[in-house]
């Protein structure tokens, strides 16, 4: 065999194992995919959470409350996981379906920008804390899902549940939509307090206030109660 033969043999060999190569990589990536879009709707929450949490605990600046480092937290390891539109549209409450397009990003804009804001002081909570789950009732044909989960390691545990749904385009093939802590609705407690300025102002009204709360920084601006700092746990399963 010439040379000129054997390299060709050769060059064919390694297109081949470069080929072999990558539909191992395809396989092994899609098995990944497929294993999380199958992923219980609990263990969804429980891998969620205490992902959230080690990193938390591994993050000076998040833990010191550094909003930028937060924000870029919530986007890359939350908002994939939340059906945000659905949550800031039930916070709006029926004034939704009368907002624009610019109105309805605004609102979410600024939604989000509120809760990254009223969540930073609460990361600084974390210590030791761990998720443990509670029996799931459901069965497999169902599109919405109750996840009661309990945070340990503070004083008390803390109870916190998760509303999901189920999305095909989803990342784990479930995306939250509301939170329960000790009896508290996120999307129900803002819904009430958004409610009043919209009726007061209107939605543009409402999408100035939160925004000038934004822009402002400051935490009595935001007008939390116990309810908000309560709730403020359930992103971050702190306590």
């Amino acid at each position: 065999m010439n040379s000129t033969a054997l390299q060709t043999q050769i060059d064919l060999a390694m297109k081949i194992l470069t080929l072999t190569r990558r539909v191992l990589l395809s396989l092994l990536l899609l098995g990944g995919v497929c294993a999380w879009a199958e992923e219980a709707p609990d263990q969804f929450i429980r891998r969620l959470t205490t992902d959230l949490l080690d990193t938390v605990k591994n993050d000076a600046s998040l833990k010191s409350g550094d909003v930028q480092r937060l924000s870029q937290l919530v986007d890359q390891k939350i908002m994939p996981h939340l059906n945000f539109q659905r949550m800031t549209a039930a916070a709006v409450g029926p004034a939704w379906r009368q907002a624009s397009p610019e109105q309805r990003s605004r609102l979410q804009d600024e939604f989000k920008a509120l809760l990254v804001r009223t969540y930073a002081g609460a990361v600084s909570q974390v210590k030791d804390q761990t998720v443990a789950l509670k029996p799931l009732r459901s069965s497999p044909s169902d599109t919405e899902v109750l996840v009661r989960t309990e945070v340990r390691g503070g004083a008390e545990p803390v109870a916190i549940d998760y509303r999901v749904e189920k999305a095909s385009d989803a990342p784990a093939g479930w995306r939250i939509y509301n939170m329960n802590v000790a009896g508290i609705w996120l999307v129900d407690t803002y819904r009430t307090q958004f409610g009043q300025e919209i009726n007061a102002k209107g939605l543009d009204g409402l999408i100035a206030v939160l925004a000038e709360r934004n822009k402002s920084g400051d935490r009595k601006s935001t007008r939390l109660n116990s309810s908000h700092i309560t709730i403020s746990y359930a992103v971050f399963c702190l306590k």
